[in-house]
């Protein structure tokens, strides 16, 4: 119960319900909140105890000053937890260990459960191996059992064992998409309340939800098993952008370039930790979609959340994807009253602005492997030129402009772009070139796009277009469509579109995060020798939100985000070369050429598509019975007991080693003495590059480890669907192919010097941190700007931990991979301002020692550790930001740190 300090607790009548709420008009300041903040204050209102949330933080965030630099603490309790089961099933694997660790220690195991609404889609476990046929989706499908029949087998224990947790079966849709199109309420109603649907998830991209008014956004692994047993979040009170819109898209231009556009505006500005708020009359012509769209790309622009406020278009996409009357009419009620409806208007205190005409948004795609490095398409062809040359090596040419073949092995150029065509034999004899640029994977993925109508629909008709003019995809691309949801099929079946997409090559493949997670599985034999062989630098266009290096294909190392309509068209062009804005994509059965304006359908060709095929009715027949799933799903064993049954044969799910030797009082904190760098890593390092999600290869520490345990090369899996087996996570830390360790210089992947031996040999990381932890030695990081970047992986503070990592010392960090090296018990440590290793002449070679650490254990936090490695001092700023913050590090992590509070309630 509220403590109710300001007499904010009231009724709110809708039809013949009524509902008990917390009126934001009785603390001061409120009015002028932006719509993220009041969303917060009605939570602290509702969920203040007079201990963690207490009246003077209700004044604190009333008062908000919005030029101040965060500083107050606050406790937000989020409504829900979503997942996604990549990161899910370690969820679901570290509350199984809870349980057993609290009995241990004497506890009542069933205190460890769900206290809110916990809901797991599983859609990161299917691969695109089978493409370009019929019954590649049901191939598939069937794959995706067989490799997952362990991990779907937990879960569904998991759906017992647990209260509050339901699992949404494979084969349904992605998460964020499901997430909006059905699991949202906007308003939730519990126990009596009507309050604001909040959230946190396990996918960065979360944030897609916000396009709905809902707060929310991503979290690690740890961070959400707190929230799901009754933890709140520790934040500090952000500071607000507000980004205003104004006017219209100009015909032609999609919610992709939008999103690509505000990506490369909000990168530059520098919003990493704040929230994102968009607002004025542009939001209003915004469609929802669009919104979402723009949402899911938070993770992309560095904000923590990306946020519209709820109005009349919210209430329309609410009613079409099948909400109830009555919901309906409470969100807008709700909304009226507390003061969150959309004004058009309004000019709410924010701390930052900027501001984007819609009608200078132009046709963009970015790459090739940031989603912020933004190309105006008619440039791409230009700018692929310039940046392959940083995937090949030195080219040169001769001074007539022509191919020339020096001696020095040096590649030739044509036209100032390095070339070596390469021939390929198909499997039916028949052969062709591919050369640097070669579009190898186009495939429609990935939650941005695949739950927008609108650009969906124009992909369609684009492979409708191209078919009628003769066109297809070039043989050597690997085409794939992978929806957000079956609504997307059932619309182009209705549309009469699907045969137009089959026969372009892009057959469905599955519900679920295919290529943009790294699930594109392995281009045709013959494609990949070529490729290898000759050592090309192909590419891939998606219209995903990731494109960083290593993640979409082993054999791929240039990549582009692009909108669905532009991923068909790169496909028939087949290049990267190409400059597809002029030249001619190929030509007609009458030999004449085809250039894009003659295959890209006008927005009323779209408009009517979606106006006349998507209906309410489309909604509610794939949401009727969404936690069902299918008969290979209803068909699984369920194992039963209040506690996991482990079997130590298994190869996906293993009991981690978190809580072994558990006391009920932490131990003190330590300095860090006698310490070695694992690993010295430039800028931009992404949680992909720490812990991958793709293939896993046969001659890695994961590969081994696999192979030793009897599994075949074909039944590797991924790197994410493995989540739930420590050992092989912990091979595949720092193991990303790209990575490029400047201990170990000329090497790229998981390759660190290892000190324990004479002369420091180069070493995998993972055999160097054996002998590391073997001899005490404790380990550091030493990193640039945006450490921990891309997606929220749980699992690259895992596996830094598990490898003996006791603290990371970077230039700046993002948000999610900060927190959850703190709730590993890893110290996140940051260079003084303006300098770095490389200024402080720091090699990698030197040994660490950290001091002041211990001032932790008096209750405070220090400000600043001393820091000496060889010769150097210096003193780190310590990236502990929060009271909560220093309560999980003391306790070796977040989840020690819940597990003691529970047994002792």
């Amino acid at each position: 119960m509220s403590a109710n300090s300001f007499d904010a607790r009231s009724t709110l009548q809708v039809g013949d319900e009524s509902y008990e709420i917390f009126r934001l008009d009785k603390v001061e300041g409120a009015a002028r909140l932006p719509y993220s903040l009041k969303v917060l204050l009605e939570n602290l209102l509702r969920t203040e105890d007079g201990a963690n949330i207490t009246a003077d933080h209700i004044r604190a965030l009333g008062g908000w000053d919005s030029q101040a630099q965060p500083n107050q603490e606050i406790q937000f309790t989020p409504a829900r937890v979503i997942m996604q089961d990549f990161t899910g099933v370690p969820c679901v694997v570290d509350l199984a260990t809870m349980r057993e660790a609290v009995k241990e220690l004497g506890g009542d195991p069933a205190k460890i459960n769900p206290l809110a609404p916990a809901e797991l889609v599983i859609d990161h476990s299917v691969i695109a191996d089978k493409f370009g046929t019929n019954d590649a989706f049901t191939q598939n499908v069937e794959l995706e059992y067989g490799r997952n029949k362990e991990r779907y087998q937990f879960l569904r224990w998991g759906q017992t064992a647990f209260d509050e947790f339901k699992v949404v079966p494979p084969g349904t849709g992605i998460v964020h998409q499901v997430n909006i199109e059905h699991l949202a309420r906007t308003v939730m109603v519990r126990n009596g309340q009507a309050y604001p649907d909040t959230l946190v998830g396990t996918d960065s991209h979360t944030t897609m939800v916000n396009g709905l008014g809902v707060l929310g956004w991503g979290v690690g692994g740890i961070e959400a098993e707190a929230a799901m047993l009754g933890q709140p979040v520790s934040m500090l009170i952000p500071r607000v952008v507000g980004f205003k819109l104004t006017g219209e898209l100009k015909p032609g231009t999609t919610a992709t370039d939008l999103v690509l556009t505000i990506t490369e505006m909000l990168r530059k500005h520098g919003v990493v930790g704040k929230f994102v708020e968009f607002y004025g009359e542009g939001v209003a012509a915004t469609s929802l979609a669009n919104r979402a769209t723009i949402g899911n790309m938070s993770p992309e622009f560095g904000s923590t959340a990306a946020i519209f406020p709820i109005d009349d278009e919210t209430i329309n996409y609410l009613k079409l994807t099948g909400r109830s009357e009555q919901q309906l009419a409470l969100v807008e009620a709700y909304a009226k009253e507390q003061g969150l409806w959309l004004d058009p208007a309004a000019e709410p205190d924010f701390s930052e602005k900027l501001e984007l005409d819609l009608s200078t948004v132009v046709p963009s795609i970015a790459g090739p492997k940031r989603p912020q490095d933004r190309i105006v398409l008619a440039e791409a062809a230009q700018q692929f030129a310039q940046d392959v040359r940083n995937y090949v090596p030195d080219a040169e040419e001769d001074e007539a402009g022509k191919e020339s073949f020096p001696a020095s092995d040096a590649p030739a150029v044509s036209n100032g772009v390095p070339t070596k065509p390469t021939l390929v034999t198909a499997p039916d004899g028949s052969t062709y070139e591919i050369d640097h640029g070669a579009v190898t994977v186009a495939a429609i993925t990935s939650c941005t796009n695949t739950s927008n109508p609108y650009v969906m629909v124009a992909a369609a008709l684009v492979a409708k277009k191209a078919v009628e003019k003769g066109l297809t995809r070039k043989p050597w691309v690997k085409t794939t469509l992978a929806p957000g949801s079956k609504v997307v099929t059932d619309y182009f079946d209705k549309a009469g579109l699907t045969p137009y997409l089959d026969k372009v090559g892009f057959n469905l493949v599955g519900y679920g995060c295919t290529t943009c997670i790294g699930n594109s599985g392995p281009l045709p034999d013959e494609v990949s020798k070529a490729v290898n062989d000759a050592d090309l630098a192909v590419t891939s266009v998606l219209s995903g939100n990731r494109n960083f290096e290593g993640r979409i294909n082993p054999d791929v190392k240039m990549n582009y985000l692009a909108s669905p309509p532009l991923v068909v068209a790169y496909a028939i062009a087949g290049s990267m070369k190409v400059n597809i804005t002029t030249d001619a994509l190929g030509t007609d059965q009458e030999g004449k050429p085809v250039f894009l304006e003659d295959i890209w359908p006008t927005e009323a060709e779209v408009n009517d598509v979606v106006a006349n095929a998507i209906g309410e009715d489309m909604f509610n027949k794939s949401y009727q019975d969404v936690f069902a799933g299918d008969a290979q799903w209803q068909a699984l064993p369920v194992p039963t007991g209040n506690t996991f049954e482990w079997d130590a044969e298994s190869t996906y799910v293993r009991k981690p080693p978190y809580f072994e030797g558990l006391t009920m009082d932490p131990a003190p904190v330590e300095d860090v003495t006698g310490a070695r760098v694992l690993a010295k890593l430039g800028d931009s390092v992404t949680t992909d590059h720490i812990s991958p999600a793709g293939a896993i290869k046969a001659d890695t520490p994961a590969g081994k480890y696999l192979t030793e345990h009897g599994v075949e090369r074909r039944d590797f899996n991924s790197y994410g669907s493995r989540r739930g087996n420590h050992e092989v996570m912990i091979r595949g830390t720092f193991a990303n192919i790209r990575l490029r360790n400047q201990i170990a210089p000329g090497t790229e992947g998981g390759f660190t010097r290892d000190f324990t031996q004479d002369g420091g040999p180069v070493s995998f990381i993972y055999d160097a941190s054996q002998n590391y932890q073997a001899a005490g030695t404790p380990l550091v990081i030493l990193a640039g700007k945006e450490y921990g970047s891309g997606s929220s992986r749980d699992w690259a503070a895992k596996g830094t931990a598990l490898l003996g990592v006791k603290a990371v010392i970077a230039e700046s960090y993002e948000r999610i991979h900060r927190s959850n090296l703190i709730g590993m018990g890893v110290l996140p440590l940051q260079f003084p301002e303006g300098a770095s290793a490389l200024s402080l002449g720091l090699t990698g070679e030197e040994t660490f020692d950290i001091t002041g650490v211990t001032a932790l254990n008096d209750g405070g936090i220090p400000e600043t550790v001393k820091v000496k490695a060889g010769d150097v001092e210096f003193d780190a700023k310590v990236r502990i930001d929060t009271p909560g913050e220093a309560d999980y590090y003391r306790n070796g992590g977040i989840m020690q740190y819940v597990l003691r509070s529970l047994i002792r309630k």
